[in-house]
Parts: C-alpha cells; structure tokens; sequence
C-alpha cells in the first residue's frame, strides 16, 4: 500500500524497451529551433544525450566546468556550443545563469545531468559544508533550474530532465543530517540520497511550474558500466555486481539494467523530446516509459542482484509530495 501518497507513476505502454537507444526514441522527432542546454553534456551520457538532441535539430549549450575538454569532445557536432558551469560554485552557476537569460534566447528542455564522481572513500564537503553529492546533484541543479525559470518560461512549453537513478531506493532524505556532519548515517547513503532528491525535486517543480508550461521529469538511465561514476567504484566491485567480466569488459544486458551509453541515454532523451509525455509530469521514467510505483521495497544487495537485475523502480518515498515541498523549502533557504 501506498500510505496515503499521491501519485502519477502509470506506465504508458511506450513500446520501447530496455533495449532501445536514443536514436530509437528520437526517431521522427524534430527538435529544429528548440533550444537544450545539458549539463555534463560532454561525457558518458551527456555526451550521446548532446550529439542525440543536436542531430534531431536542437541547438545544444554544453554546461560544463572544464571548457576546453568539453569543446574537444563536442568537436564536429553541428549547433553545439559550450559553456562554464561548476555546480559547486554559486557565483559560477549565477553568472551561467546571467549569461544564458542575457542572451535572450528562451529555453525549451534543460538537463540536469552533471553529476559528482566520487572517488576513494569516505565524505567530502563543499567550502559551504555540504556534502558534495547533494551539493553537486541536487542543490547546484536547483540554483540552475530556479535562475534560468524565465527562459523555461518564456518557451511556451518546456522540460526540466534531472537525471536521477536506481538508488533512489536506498535512502529518503536524511532530514536530521543531510550533509553527514554528525557520524549518525552510513557515508553509502550520501549518493542514494541526492538521486532521492533529484526524484522529489522533479515532483515538486511540476506541481509548482506546470500551469507556466514547464513539465518535469527524472529518468533513471540504467547501469551503465562504461560511465566514469560506475568506473570509480573499482573493478572488484563492478565484479561482485555483475558489470563486468573477469577481463574488466563490461556486461552488457539490458534487461537487467547493464546498458551501453546509448541505450542508457535513450530515457535522458525520452524526457526531454518524447509527444508520448506531453501533458504529464512529475515522474520517474525508466526504460523510456514511466515507471510503475513498487509499493512494498525490499532490501537490496548490489552483490546478489538477482535474476532481474537490481530493482530499480520508483518507491514511495521519493515521490512523496509533502517531502517535495520541504525539499524545496529546505533547499531554498541552503542556496541563498
């Protein structure tokens, strides 16, 4: 049972599949004159999400913190332009912000899709103090999607994509120590806990902007081994969760969520391009479809993921909606 919560995880019966790339979903649709800003969209997913929009016809602004690798990377793909963003500097993301809305142009899909790699172990926090996962991918997308709002706007119909993943299921919000400053939560829940938010952050923002046109939406692209977070977990542990095989070559298999980039890519793009959501919002996409709500988790070991995979859908927590509202709320007052 769902306690109570209200929500639109329906699946649509896409046709699409586990399998199916970018190229697949976008197949038909024409983005000329669109206008997409992704972040990250210089590597991994970002990357194949960029040139994917880009050669459907969007003009694509790549966010990125490291511009001369970006502009090496996104080298040859027509209407692409790159931009300075580090998602852990304020000032950064303002004078991101500034330079987008002083150009004018209004903007019709933003992906939320940088996100931190950490790397070694234990916690790391930003000159604010906040633990950097939250820091990166939630609350710097937050500062980014609240300040470009008037060019969301001024498009007459647009999307917010934040990529979000699988874990979501792990861990709610840590409300009583978000940024683990206390010793009392498991340093394995600071990434579960920032794909939550990005989950409660995309319920949130479409209860608030949907009557301006801006629909939001968080897909969990899968578990793709050839992505540099999933690199950074170290070989033994890809290996104990099945990514990949003894030679360190990734596992490939879709129906158990171990994807190639483009098809990891293809629930990125579904979000943002898809006529199949137009008129929704406010849910957790996977598989280029929304997700069903799994009412009852259970527990999960990322070393015995099961004949399935490892379950990845929506739980009820993710997609509460008073939960929503006080992550926004608590958000605000941390970005100001």
């Amino acid at each position: 049972m769902t306690l109570g919560i209200t929500h639109s995880q329906h699946p649509l019966g896409s046709g699409f599949t586990a399998a199916s790339t970018a190229e697949d979903v976008l197949a038909g649709i024409d983005l000329t004159g669109r206008n997409v800003i992704v972040t990250g969209g210089h590597s991994g997913l970002g990357l194949v999400a960029t040139r994917a929009l880009a050669e459907a016809g969007a003009s694509v602004t790549v966010a990125s913190r490291d511009t001369d690798r970006a502009a090496r990377a996104v080298a040859g793909i027509a209407r692409v332009e790159v931009g300075r963003l580090d998602l852990l500097d304020p000032a950064s993301i303002d004078a991101f912000v500034d330079g987008y809305l002083g150009s004018g142009r209004p903007l019709h899909i933003l992906v939320n899709n940088a996100g931190f790699t950490p790397s070694g172990s234990g916690l790391t926090h930003d000159a604010r103090g906040y633990e950097t996962q939250f820091a990166v991918n939630h609350l710097g997308h937050f500062q980014l999607t609240l300040g470009l709002y008037p060019a969301l706007r001024a498009a007459g119909g647009a999307r917010v994509v934040t990529t979000t993943s699988g874990a979501q299921r792990m861990s709610d919000i840590l409300w009583d120590d978000p940024h683990f400053t206390t010793g009392r939560h498991d340093p394995g829940l600071a990434y579960p806990q920032s794909k939550t938010a990005n989950v409660l952050f995309t319920v949130e923002l479409d209860r608030r902007w949907a009557a301006d046109g801006i629909r939001a939406y968080a897909p969990h692209p899968g578990i793709v081994p050839a992505t540099a977070f999933n690199r950074a977990v170290g070989e033994r542990a890809q290996r104990d969760m099945g990514l990949i095989d003894q030679a360190g070559e990734p596992i490939i298999d879709p129906v158990r969520g171990q994807k190639t980039p483009e098809q990891g890519a293809a629930t990125i793009v579904f979000a943002a391009a898809s006529p199949l959501l137009a008129g929704l919002g406010g849910v957790y996409l996977n598989n280029s479809d929304i997700s069903p709500l799994d009412e009852d988790p259970r527990a999960i070991d990322l070393t015995e993921p099961g004949p399935d995979g490892i379950p990845v859908d929506v739980v009820p927590h993710s997609v509460d909606p008073d939960s929503a509202r006080r992550l926004w709320e608590l958000s605000e007052e941390l970005i100001r």
